[in-house]
C-alpha cells in the first residue's frame, strides 16, 4: 500500500505547477461555470480564483462570443474530441494586455487555445479544460516578417530615387496592356519623357543636383497621373508614362501640360537654382504594333525627332503606311 504522505504530497506538487505553469488553465462545468483558474489566468486578468469560482464565463468576460464559444465547446463536451483556436483565426479568446517587453507595441495577447474534455469516474464529460497559450511574439514575429517581405518586394518594384516603377517590374505591365489593347481596340498611349542636357546638370551641379532634379520630376509626374496610369524611371534620365485609354490627342495635351509646367520650375539645390526642360514622344496605340516591343521603339523613335529638332518640345509619332 502507498503513503498516502507521499500521494498528498504529489497532490501538493501537482498543484503548485497549475498554478505557476506559464499557461492559463481554465475548467469550465456543464453550465460554462469555472471550476478552476490559475495562477496565469489571475495575473494577466486581475481576477481572483476565489472570484472566478462558479462564475459563468461569459459574464465575467463578455468578450467571449457565447455562440461562436458553445460552437467549439460542445464538441468537446459530446463527442469527447479535442478542439483548439489559433490567434490567425481570432487573435484572442481573452482580451488580456500585453506586457512582454520584446513585443511591447502589440496591446493586446495574441493567444492559441486548446479545449480538451475531462473525464469523470463513470467515462462521462461535465468538465471541459481551456488552455490559454500567449503566442504574441510568434504573431509579432510573423507580422514583421510579412511586413519585410512586403517591403521587399517594394524595393524591387520601385525606383528607390524617384520612388516609381522600377523598369524590369513596369515592363511586364506594359505588355501586359499592349495585348489589351490589341484585344479590346481601346485606346492607349506610350509617353516617353527624357531630361535635356542632364549630363551637363551632373557636370556643372554634380550628381546631387542631378538626383534633385529627378526627384521633383518625378514627384511632379506622379501628381498628374490618374490611377489607371503607370509610369516609370525608364532610363537614368528618363521616364516612361502608360496612359490607360488615352488616344493621341489627349497624350499630346497631357505631354505638353508636363512639359510646360517643368519648363517653368525653378529646382532648388545647394548654392544654386536650375532650370530644366524636357524632350517627350509619344507613340499611341495602333494595329500596325504587333509587339510592346514595337511599341516601343516607336515612341523611342518620336522622343528622338523632338531631341533633333532642338529639344524641349513634344513628337507625336506617326505612322508610315
Amino acid at each position: 500500500m502507498k503513503d498516502p504522505n507521499i500521494e498528498l504530497g504529489d497532490i501538493h506538487w501537482l498543484m503548485d505547477i497549475l498554478q505557476n505553469i506559464d499557461v492559463g488553465l481554465v475548467v469550465l462545468d456543464r453550465d460554462y461555470r469555472i471550476q478552476l483558474w490559475n495562477g496565469f489566468m489571475e495575473s494577466h486578468s486581475g481576477v481572483s480564483p476565489q472570484h472566478a469560482k462558479e462564475q459563468i464565463i461569459f459574464d465575467l468576460f463578455d468578450e467571449i462570443p457565447r455562440d461562436w464559444f458553445m460552437q467549439k465547446a460542445e464538441p468537446v463536451f459530446q463527442l469527447k474530441t479535442r478542439t483548439f483556436t489559433i490567434w490567425e483565426q481570432r487573435p484572442y479568446l481573452f482580451k488580456f494586455k500585453n506586457y512582454r517587453p520584446i513585443t511591447g507595441r502589440a496591446a493586446t495577447m495574441y493567444q492559441n487555445t486548446s479545449m480538451i474534455p475531462l473525464e469523470s469516474i463513470n467515462r462521462a464529460v461535465d468538465h471541459i479544460c481551456l488552455i490559454i497559450y500567449d503566442v504574441t511574439d510568434i504573431a509579432i514575429n510573423r507580422a514583421d516578417a510579412i511586413s519585410a517581405n512586403q517591403s521587399l518586394r517594394e524595393l524591387h518594384q520601385y525606383d528607390h530615387l524617384t520612388e516609381l516603377f522600377n523598369r524590369p517590374h513596369w515592363e511586364p505591365k506594359f505588355a501586359e496592356e499592349h495585348q489589351r489593347s490589341e484585344r479590346t481596340g481601346q485606346a492607349a498611349s506610350l509617353v516617353l519623357i527624357d531630361v535635356d542636357n542632364f549630363r551637363h546638370i551632373n557636370t556643372e551641379y554634380g550628381h546631387q543636383a542631378g538626383d534633385e532634379v529627378l526627384r521633383t520630376l518625378a514627384a511632379a509626374l506622379r501628381q498628374t497621373l490618374r490611377q489607371t496610369d503607370s509610369a516609370c524611371r525608364f532610363t537614368g534620365e528618363s521616364f516612361a508614362v502608360m496612359l490607360i485609354g488615352t488616344d493621341e490627342q489627349q497624350a499630346v495635351h497631357f505631354a505638353e501640360r508636363i512639359r510646360k509646367d517643368i519648363e517653368h520650375m525653378i529646382i532648388t539645390v545647394p548654392g544654386h537654382e536650375i532650370s530644366v526642360t524636357v524632350s517627350i514622344g509619344i507613340a499611341a496605340s495602333q494595329p500596325a504594333f504587333e509587339s510592346a516591343a514595337a511599341w516601343q521603339q516607336a515612341a523611342l523613335r518620336a522622343l528622338n525627332h523632338a531631341k533633333d529638332a532642338g529639344r524641349n518640345r513634344t513628337t507625336l509619332f506617326q505612322h508610315q503606311e
